[in-house]
């Protein structure tokens, strides 16, 4: 079954921040030119590090109806045409998302950090989009990452491999976990 997404949760290690920084240093380091079509946004909100991710994994899978009128759908209609960062601003700006961020991050079983706290995972997205993999960290990274080609049936196959390329950076850290998008049947 081709998977639609994957969501990635990592410690962020001394060696992961060493890491995204010499990465940011470099200036190809993030791939300006990703497809139109590839849908990223900054991350200005703190601590919503998982619902971006969800976001990016959701709004990079234009068969995902979204209901008119909702929350998400309204804001992918005003932030389609707006760059990253603004699209960042918006998002964070947005008081249904925040409204709907707020309830379902005290639903979970641990409860949630405020957001002012300093924390140490990170979420966030694998996506398909014209044959590649792209990792969309909106926090983190300037851009969207390119990992090489892909297809939905491979898109697991292949960012798990980036994936273990994170945990091989910090083999004594533990705090890793996945979950992929799915079609529904």
């Amino acid at each position: 079954m081709p998977l639609k997404a994957l969501i990635f949760l990592f410690p962020c290690s001394e060696s992961y921040e060493a890491y995204v920084a010499s990465q940011n240093a470099e200036p190809d380091a993030h791939n300006t030119g990703h497809p139109a079509g590839l849908f990223y946004m900054r991350q200005y909100a703190r601590n919503a590090c998982g619902t971006v991710a969800l976001v990016h994994a959701v709004l990079n899978n234009p068969d995902i109806e979204l209901e008119p009128g909702s929350p998400l759908y309204s804001f992918l209609e005003r932030a389609k045409a707006a760059n990253p960062e603004d699209r960042g601003k918006m998002f964070e700006s947005d008081a249904a998302i925040r409204e709907i961020h707020q309830v379902l991050a005290t639903e979970g079983q641990t409860a949630a950090p405020h957001p002012d706290d300093e924390v140490y995972h990170h979420f966030i997205a694998f996506v398909h989009a014209e044959g590649r993999l792209y990792e969309l960290d909106g926090s983190k990274r300037r851009g969207p990452i390119e990992h090489g080609p892909t297809t939905p049936e491979n898109l697991l196959h292949d960012a798990v491999a980036v994936c273990k390329q994170y945990i091989e950076r910090d083999p004594g850290e533990v705090g890793f976990s996945m979950m992929g998008l799915v079609p529904t049947q």
